[in-house]
Parts: structure tokens; sequence; C-alpha cells
């Protein structure tokens, strides 16, 4: 259970960070506790999405990963950020990433504060 609470915050870490750093991926609410808790849930959305979706969409792409020598990888870290954006808005919740190509930069932003947070944050169980 631990494990599973360290990788939502670091995600919600990672997310805060590409909310900060791109202008057309945008977080809005009243008070800085709502948007935190917006940031949570959609780190678990993102979660979510991360562990039932990507694995599919990886095994359907596996040709592409070999020709690309994983270069792919950021296009489909770019499709998941978009289907949480998705989700989060069916969800009324007030996260939104604008454009592919912003979400390949998000995507970018995301992982690699991610696997940072995941060096320095314990993830023992």
């Amino acid at each position: 259970m631990k494990n599973f609470v360290v990788k939502t915050i670091a995600n919600a870490g990672a997310l805060a960070v590409a909310v900060w750093l791109l202008d057309k991926i945008t977080l809005t609410g009243d008070s800085t506790g709502k948007k935190a808790g917006t940031l949570i849930i959609v780190a678990l959305i993102f979660g979510l999405v991360n562990f039932l979706v990507k694995p599919i969409v990886k095994l359907l792409t596996f040709p592409l990963f070999i020709l690309t020598l994983g270069l792919i990888t950021l296009v489909v870290n770019a499709l998941m950020l978009l289907l949480t954006s998705w989700l989060a808005d069916k969800l009324d919740l007030s996260f939104h990433v604008e454009g592919f190509w912003t979400a390949v930069l998000g995507g970018l932003i995301i992982s690699i504060v991610s696997w940072a947070l995941h060096v320095v944050l314990p993830d023992n169980d």
C-alpha cells in the first residue's frame, strides 16, 4: 500500500512540474487545496491509464518500438497524457492538455521528474 501512495505522490509531483513549466497544460481551481486535490485525482487517473491501457498500446505497437529504437515511447506517453486529460474532462476535473506536441513535451517532463522522484522517495512496502 505504501508503494502505491509513493507512486501516486510521485506522479502528482511530476504532473505539477509539467503544469508549472508548460502554459498549455492547465490546472485551475479556487484554492491551493482544491488544486492539490485535483492533482492527486489526476495522478490516480494517470496511474490507472498507465497500468491498464499503456501495456496494450505497447503490445500493439511493438514493431514500431523496434523500428524506431524506442522513440515511439514519446508518442505513447503523449497519448496516455491526452487520454488522462480527456478522462479528467469527463469527470469535471480542471486539468487539460492542449494539443499533441504539448502532450509529447509534457510526457517527457513527467517521465523525467517521476523517475527522479522515484529515486528519491522510498518505495519499500
